[in-house]
């Protein structure tokens, strides 16, 4: 078995635990550019303290490279909890991000999430980098 045996994978817009990947398909090399990754675009992915994205990491595998890098991870740890029960607490996180970077080459942007009951998913979209 591989690690990347234990990631699953889906159509976002069927399945709502797919990390959904919201950026240009091309973009000018050296320039910043916005990245969104969510989860239930189509379908919502529930908020609970019972049911949650516990994070999503974001990686980069640039065309020609052996080796992918990491952009970001990013830790969703308020679900509603509350010394007063589940989904009682006074706040819960979203699980989505924006960032922004700048590649130089072509590749392709990766995301995993993490569910705390259906496991990883996973998901990929390419991108240029053309002048």
């Amino acid at each position: 078995m591989n690690l990347g045996d234990i990631f699953q994978h889906a159509d976002w817009k069927a399945e709502k635990h797919v990390p959904v990947i919201e950026c240009p398909d091309e973009v000018r090399p050296d320039e910043l550019f916005e990245i969104k990754i969510s989860l239930g675009k189509e379908i919502a992915h529930p908020n609970t303290t019972e049911h949650h994205i516990r994070w999503i990491q974001v990686f980069f595998k640039p065309e020609g490279d052996k080796f992918s890098y990491q952009i970001g991870n990013f830790e969703f740890s308020a679900h509603g909890e509350s010394v007063e029960g589940p989904n009682t607490g006074p706040v819960h996180t979203h699980h989505a991000v924006t960032m922004a970077i700048k590649i130089n080459k072509p590749g392709i942007l990766l995301a995993a999430a993490l569910c705390n009951i259906h496991g990883l998913w996973e998901n990929a979209k390419p991108i240029k980098a053309s002048a």
